[in-house]
């Protein structure tokens, strides 16, 4: 799989690189296994792995499955534009760059102290036209002409939790206005049991969008603990066998919901709307230990 040259980014270090970032306190913890590799972790809370020698390379459950709904967002190797909401250490787009090349891509990050962290020490590929804006997501998804993503990736975290604002039937038609017609819109969630906030999302989507499905392990559906749950929406046909296929054979298996199951899943969980909108559960303590 062609890749993009990477610049050389800094040496392996013994001990991780920390810097207090608006969101908190940042590390560049590195992989043991991966001699360029590195996980992004904020106040403790791991929030992406880069592998700077192959950014192809997803080492988190739900980052692999944000991957396979890019492989799958058009025909293979055929160049996209993607928006990102969230940063992070700009995994995704990385990921995009190196398997879709001469994509278009933006990426709004809130944290002006992390882009520049990540930029320094996990620099981007020159070559790759990916554009960073600085700002709110909403903010800068309001600045996106209409039509113009073929896929929006929303993986938005403030101290872990998702902001309200990213979470109602106006944030969600914004993004619908966003993308092309037969884009595909992918949100990261994170929840606990009841799954409250997974449910709600569900409805309020559905309200924008006739197709959705959702992919997360078996144990977090079954709210027997807290982890994070993939909603794919579009408003064509969804690609549901090979997502179920891809999903299955994950290192960390993984199920796809849709249809009626998806809808039994979702019970009478109402919209979320802008008045009633509230930031996504905080994570327990022992998800991290």
């Amino acid at each position: 799989m062609a890749k993009g040259k990477q610049k050389q980014g800094r040496g392996r270090a013994a001990e991780p690189v920390s810097e207090q970032v608006s969101g908190g306190l940042a590390e560049l913890a590195p992989d043991r296994d991966r001699p360029r590799g590195y996980t992004l972790l904020i106040d403790g809370a791991p929030q992406s792995h880069v592998d700077l020698d192959d950014p192809t390379y997803l080492d988190f459950a739900y980052q692999r499955r944000l991957g396979h709904i890019a492989d799958l967002a058009g025909p293979p190797g055929k160049p996209l534009q993607v928006l990102h909401l969230g940063g992070g250490a700009f995994t995704l787009a990385r990921y995009v760059a190196a398997t879709r090349p001469r994509s278009t891509q933006q990426i709004v990050e809130i944290d002006a102290p992390l882009v520049q962290l990540v930029r320094r020490e996990l620099p981007l590929d020159a070559g790759w036209r990916i554009r960073v804006r600085g700002g709110d997501a909403r903010e800068g998804l309001a600045k996106v002409p209409d039509g113009w993503a073929d896929l929006i990736i929303a993986d938005v975290f403030s101290g872990a939790r998702t902001p309200a604002h990213l979470t109602s039937t106006e944030f969600t038609g914004e993004v619908r206005r966003a993308l092309r017609p037969g884009g595909f819109y992918a949100a990261n969630l994170a929840d606990g049991p009841p799954l409250a906030h997974v449910k709600a999302q569900i409805a309020t989507v559905r309200t924008v969008f006739p197709e959705l499905c959702l992919t997360a392990d078996p144990a977090v559906l079954r709210g027997r603990r807290f982890g994070n749950a993939v909603l794919l929406a579009s408003d064509r046909e969804l690609p549901l066998a090979e997502l179920t296929r891809r999903a299955a054979t994950d290192p960390h298996q993984g199920r796809v919901e849709h249809g009626r199951a998806l809808a039994d899943f979702t019970g009478g969980a109402a919209p979320v709307t802008d008045a009633s909108a509230r930031p996504s559960p905080a994570p327990p303590p022992s998800v991290f230990e």
